[in-house]
């Protein structure tokens, strides 16, 4: 498939300004991104079989096959997990190693298939690393792949426990997926960074693909609360509204393949390319952390 680009329309040293203030002319840079074909996603969102320790070896293999070699694929001992966090980075320029973290877990609970929740961003993850990874990247991306979500956010709890002073100062955003494919794009915007929000609307607005914002404290928490903990600016995209929360998916025998909707998956997958694509170009994105 050919590249993909999104031309922003300004560039102003927070993103929130990029979003709503700029005009056209201040900014003319290219975001460049290359998404796979939708077939692709597909069959990744169809290799969901097995139980936990099987998805966090499809996980891994699917990152290998998209060209993350293992210099720059590994697994993370996780304490208090028998699985560990499955880690792809795909190195950046910047000086001093700005990095963006995009993560989703790969658990699931016993009842359904746990398609939704969440093989749908888990197997998103080794997508959205070939969509970024054609074009020299400022930024350092780390695409992870927490284990036992389910029973505490126990990898990212790990994971972010683990940052150094020095981790936390260097990264500007992290970037969190869970249950996505039920409809379009939404965002919890109550647990997350207002600027990436913004932002996130601004690419939605310029390739004309729908973002809602519904907050869903009373589902539950996930990954990115972590990393907010640590003062580090988040942002979680789901796809859970109050009419998709009444048919009973998520935790349940209804959770399976069929819940996918496959056209507002892929373009969510679009959408999150071009996202991750357009924080990398903003060059003060670090202006824009929650502190």
């Amino acid at each position: 498939m050919p590249s993909s680009s999104v031309r922003p329309k300004c560039y102003a040293t927070a993103v929130l300004v990029i979003a709503l203030q700029c005009s056209a002319q201040l900014f003319a840079q290219d975001v460049r991104f290359k998404p796979v074909a939708k077939d692709i996603v597909k069959a990744r969102l169809g290799k969901y079989a097995g139980k936990d320790n099987q998805r966090q070896i499809t996980l891994k293999q699917m990152f290998a096959e998209t060209g993350c070699d293992d210099q720059h694929l590994s697994e993370q001992t996780v304490k208090g997990s028998k699985l560990p966090n499955v880690i792809c980075t795909l190195p950046g320029s910047s000086p001093g190693r700005r990095v963006i973290i995009v993560g989703a877990h790969f658990d699931h609970v016993d009842a359904g298939d746990g398609v939704v929740d969440n093989w749908s961003g888990a197997s998103l993850l080794p997508s959205l690393y070939e969509a970024v990874k054609s074009t020299p990247r400022k930024h350092t991306y780390i695409f992870i792949g927490f284990t036992d979500e389910e029973r505490g956010e126990v990898g990212s709890r790990f994971y972010a426990r683990q940052m150094t002073k020095e981790d936390i100062d260097s990264t500007d955003a992290m970037v969190n997926l869970d249950s996505l494919g039920l409809g379009p794009a939404e965002v919890w915007a109550s647990h997350s960074d207002k600027q990436l929000v913004a932002a996130f609307g601004y690419v939605s607005h310029f390739l004309n693909i729908p973002v809602g914002a519904v907050n869903v404290e009373k589902v539950g928490s996930t990954d990115s609360v972590q990393f907010s903990d640590r003062k580090i600016a988040s942002i979680t995209v789901h796809s859970l509204t109050q009419e998709k929360w009444n048919e009973h998916i998520l935790h349940s025998s209804n959770d399976k393949i069929s819940a996918i909707q496959l056209n507002d998956y892929y373009q969510t997958y679009r959408l999150l390319s071009a996202y991750l694509a357009f924080l990398d170009a903003a060059d003060n994105i670090g202006a824009a952390k929650s502190r």
